[in-house]
This record gives structure tokens, C-alpha cells and sequence, in this order.
């Protein structure tokens, strides 16, 4: 899954070559160069997914497509490029369904084991390809790779934006330790979920979605919570049970 790093490697030389990229992109001007670029980032996300960054070419994803290479970088300047907007547009479809299913009017705990559950779910389930990419380009520094990840920073920001503001709420309303700085506690949710994506990845076995889960929230719960901040729940349940009987007048 994705960290503070940027991610991707080294474009290919048919992404390259300098006859055929344009230095532009075309802005769409029909319904059917809109469609156009929806199938390139449909068949580049499937082969990007299939074959990881390095091997896959501009070529093999128009050849998929019927169409010739010049077309796609009729559109993209080159795999790089097209790359960051496959990647680009999968994280707004993570933050979408992260944000649009989030129980926000639950306790905080509830609410971040259901980020886990769907982040889990969307990473091992539906983006398992994609998800080793991330991964594995997600190393690369310095050379012609750094371009590339300096893209990636933006979508980095915006891919974990969710969680962060979960945890500055969670501060706010007293649920989580507001003794140490958002970075710290984003990196300490994120780093065992990386762990167990690096897992999957490895030994090629999707584990119990719902148990990886609910054992991930209850390791990281031990450590987010504020202090004392299950007494403060209690404390506050009870009160809210003396009001509710004061309210409704004696038994019997």
C-alpha cells in the first residue's frame, strides 16, 4: 500500500522515443475522445496490473485496444504519465468509497475499523495487481524514477487525507492521544497494513478480510486511544442511563 514515498520506476524506451510522444496533451473535444481516453485507462489499469510498471509498454496497451501507439500518446505523453493517472484515479475510487460508506456519526474506533476493513478490502480484493505495483515502485529514489515519484506526492497527500482527518476528529473529540503529532499516528496505521499487503503479495493468498481487520483495529486501538478515554465512555454512558431513567420517572 502506498506510503510518504513516492511510487513507480523507469519509463519504457516506446514511452520515450522522441518521434512519437507529443509535448502536449489533447484536450478531449468529443464524446468519442472522452470514451477513447476512458478505454486507455481501463486497458492500461488491467496490463499495469498484470505485468507491474517496468514491463508494461505503451505498445502491448494499444495493440489491446485495436488501436496504434500513436493514438495513446494522443492523449498521454507516455507511460509515466499514463501510469499516475491509472494510479490517480484508483485512489479517488478508494477515497470514494472510504468516504461515502464512513459511520461518522459512530465512536471513533468504529469508524476506523471500517476505513481498515474497506482500505483491506479494495487493496487484497479488487486492486491486488495494482496494490504490488504501488508497492514495489514505491522504493525507487533518486535516478529517472524520481520525476516520476515526485508526481506521485500529490496523490499520496489526497490517498491518506481519510485517515488523517479520522485521526484529527478522534483528537478532537478526546478519543485519540493528542500527544503525538497526526504524521506519527498516520504512519503507525499505515505501517502494519502495509506489512500484512506485503504478505498477501509474497505468498499469493488473500487472508480473512474481516478478521485481518478486526485483529488490526484491536493492535492499533491499544495505542491510539487517549488516556483514560474508555473510563471517559463509561463515565459518559452512565450518565446518559441516570438521565434516561430520571427522564422516564420511577418503575412500577
Amino acid at each position: 500500500m502506498p506510503n510518504d514515498s513516492a511510487v513507480l520506476a523507469n519509463a519504457t524506451t516506446s514511452a520515450t522515443a522522441p518521434a512519437a510522444p507529443r509535448a502536449t496533451r489533447r484536450a478531449p473535444a468529443s464524446a468519442k475522445s472522452e470514451q477513447r481516453i476512458r478505454d486507455i485507462l481501463r486497458t492500461g489499469r488491467e496490463v499495469f496490473a498484470e505485468k507491474g510498471y517496468e514491463r508494461t509498454t505503451t505498445t502491448e496497451i494499444a495493440q489491446r485496444l485495436g488501436i496504434s501507439e500513436a493514438t495513446v500518446f494522443t492523449y498521454f505523453r507516455g507511460k509515466r504519465e499514463l501510469c499516475v493517472r491509472v494510479i490517480g484515479d484508483w485512489y479517488d475510487e478508494i477515497i470514494a468509497a472510504m468516504e461515502g460508506g464512513l459511520p461518522r456519526g459512530e465512536p471513533i474506533r468504529v469508524q476506523l475499523h471500517f476505513l481498515i476493513r474497506t482500505h483491506l478490502h479494495l487493496f487484497l480484493v479488487q486492486g491486488t495487481g495494482l496494490c504490488a505495483l504501488v508497492l514495489s515502485e514505491g522504493r525507487s529514489k533518486g535516478g529517472p524514477g524520481q520525476e516520476l515519484a515526485d508526481s506521485f506526492l500529490p496523490l499520496q497527500r489526497r490517498y491518506t487525507a481519510p485517515l488523517m482527518d479520522l485521526l484529527a476528529r478522534g483528537q478532537a473529540s478526546g478519543e485519540v492521544r493528542a500527544d503525538m503529532p497526526l504524521r506519527t499516528l498516520r504512519a503507525l496505521v499505515l505501517g502494519p497494513m502495509e506489512h500484512l499487503l506485503w504478505e498477501v503479495i509474497a505468498q499469493g493468498r488473500t487472508p480473512d478480510i474481516d478478521q485481518a481487520a478486526a485483529q488490526l483495529v484491536d493492535l492499533l486501538w491499544s495505542a491510539l486511544a487517549a488516556p483514560e478515554a474508555e473510563l471517559a465512555a463509561l463515565r459518559q454512558l452512565r450518565a446518559d442511563v441516570a438521565g434516561a431513567l430520571a427522564r422516564s420517572g420511577p418503575l412500577g
